[in-house]
């Protein structure tokens, strides 16, 4: 028996320096990047990879101060968008 979980972790180590090999990221690993976004009339942030919204805003220097407030606490970045989608800055809160 400890010879098959031997193979089978040898067989899986393989495939894991295969994909490494070819570019593929065998871990992922969750971001906590802060997106300002336009929101039907105003503004909202939105962690990176979520569909849902973090919160609303009226004004974008609101929702930037909020994205800042939990960029800061997971040591992350702020990725403010423009109306027409496209990024306007980066502020990053890596140590």
């Amino acid at each position: 028996m400890p010879k098959q979980n031997s193979i089978a972790n040898d067989i899986q180590n393989l495939i894991q320096a295969i994909l490494k090999a070819l570019g593929y990221n065998t871990k992922r690993k969750r971001t906590w990047h802060q997106h300002v976004v336009p929101y039907q009339d105003g503004w909202a942030v939105r962690r990176e990879g979520n569909k849902r919204i973090t919160s609303k805003h009226r004004k974008q220097s609101t929702a930037i101060n909020k994205a800042k407030v939990l960029a800061k606490r997971y040591k992350a970045d702020v990725i403010i968008h423009r109306e027409s989608g496209g990024i306007r800055d980066r502020i990053s809160y890596k140590e």
